[in-house]
């Protein structure tokens, strides 16, 4: 488990000597920002490293200015009326800050991406072709409550030589500012920049139209946050975007599954923290096996909270449940609530999740190898679990020490994407002469 340290009181560099900008925050940040990456781009691996280092230990210093931060913004949002799960993404906890720093801990003793080659070949007359890792350079991060999100994205991105300028919700701007500041005073004392982290702190939304349009400053998009958001960044974006998707996760018990583990998956699925992307979303049951063990299950998930809704027949077979419709297979809940279908066959449970899904994670459990490889080949998704919960999907559970969102599209970067998913590459010649 990660254990914070005492360190020497560390100097505060600010941004003294640093070029005075005219314009918008998120125009001096930005350009800020990039002056940063080029500092990173060269950083040894031994001086991220003990940024990194620096920046857990930082969190612990400054805990109570965090967690106080963080009330405040609880408060605030339970005046607005913010549901469950956003208030269960902006809670801070003592674990859950000891988590951020042991990802922190973690990325520092994985390898140094930036500089690996990829790929070398030498042609007959003797130049020498090499493909090289390379920092993306400037990450704009645009998300919702998830005050995680900052420690973690400025960590991954300074891992990869990359900075980032981060745009948190309103809801969570107190929570943002202290964990930056505490990034900053941690930086500070280090031979890395400490405006390689920048947060913009202007709630109007113009600012997240201008950030994801800065060309040339910022060099990649990140959104991670509900579909709305989603959305308006992939439409409105002129800058490159890497797509987070919502979770509308489905677990499909096929008719050879065991009672006992299906109940555990399930239920694990559900009910370990319901307002994340890749809790469980719809169940799907093959009618074999739900002739036998959906009443049992249903009643389990209600002892746990959770409301139970289902198609007709599976109220048919268990009363009790609310009836579900359409808009409940399309609905990514973020809360106690299961809608089960139950389905002919393994190619019906495939259909539906075809039409439904959100490409992010999606689960079978059964005995049958065949049934297994058929579902795991047939399923668009991220991620595909034979016997195992959709709560996997995580970067820490990976082992990426942590994770900048989870890509639910097909280019550049899929599922968790940790620390190499930052960087791009080069190709790298050596001659001796050589004309063409």
């Amino acid at each position: 488990m990660f254990q914070f340290r005492k360190t020497d009181q560390v100097s505060k560099k600010g941004m003294k000597g640093a070029e005075k900008m005219s314009g918008s925050e998120v125009r001096r940040k930005a350009k800020t920002a990039r002056m940063a990456a080029k500092k990173l781009a060269v950083a040894e691996e031994e001086k991220k490293n003990e940024a990194l280092e620096a920046m857990a230990t930082a969190l612990i210093r400054h805990r109570d200015r965090i967690f106080s931060a963080n009330e405040t913004d609880l408060l605030q949002g339970e005046k607005a009326g913010l549901p469950p799960a956003l208030m269960d993404r902006l809670r801070l906890t003592r674990k859950r800050l000891e988590e951020m720093g042991e990802g922190l801990c973690q990325l520092r003793r994985m390898p140094d991406p930036v500089g690996e080659i990829l790929d070398s070949r030498r042609r007959e007359d003797g130049l020498r072709i090499e493909k090289v890792r390379v920092p993306l350079g400037v990450i704009g991060m645009i998300y919702e409550a998830r005050p995680n999100v900052t420690v973690d994205a400025a960590g991954l991105a300074l891992k990869a030589g990359n900075a980032v300028v981060l745009r948190g919700s309103s809801s969570a701007s107190r929570t943002n500012r202290a964990l930056t500041e505490a990034l900053h005073r941690a930086l500070a004392g280090t031979s890395l920049p400490e405006e390689a982290v920048q947060l913009v702190e202007d709630p109007d939304r113009q600012a997240v139209h201008e950030l994801i349009t800065m060309n040339g400053w910022i060099d990649v998009i990140i959104p991670r946050g509900g579909a709305g958001l989603i959305r308006r960044v992939v439409r409105e974006s002129t800058v490159p975007v890497l797509e987070t998707g919502v979770g509308n996760c489905h677990i499909y018990v096929d008719r050879s599954a065991k009672s006992a583990m299906a109940e555990e998956i399930v239920i694990n699925a559900k009910t370990d923290r319901p307002a994340v992307c890749n809790a469980v979303e719809t169940l799907l049951v093959h009618r074999v096996w739900a002739e036998k063990h959906l009443p049992s299950l249903c009643e389990k998930l209600r002892q746990q909270g959770v409301q139970v809704k289902g198609c007709s027949r599976t109220r048919a077979l268990f009363p009790q449940a609310d009836e579900a419709g359409e808009e409940d297979w399309e609905t990514e809940f973020l809360d106690l609530v299961l809608p089960f279908r139950i389905v002919d066959s393994l190619e019906d449970a495939v259909e539906h999740i075809d039409r439904y899904g959100s490409r992010h994670s999606e689960a079978i459990i059964t005995e049958d190898d065949t049934a297994a490889r058929t579902f795991m080949r047939g399923v668009e998704a991220a991620a595909v679990y034979h016997n195992a919960s959709t709560r996997f999907t995580d970067g820490s559970q990976f082992g990426f020490g942590a994770e900048i969102g989870i890509s639910t599209q097909k280019l550049h970067a899929r599922g968790p994407m940790g620390v190499t998913e930052l960087t791009s590459y080069q190709y790298r010649i050596h001659g001796t002469g050589q004309v063409r």
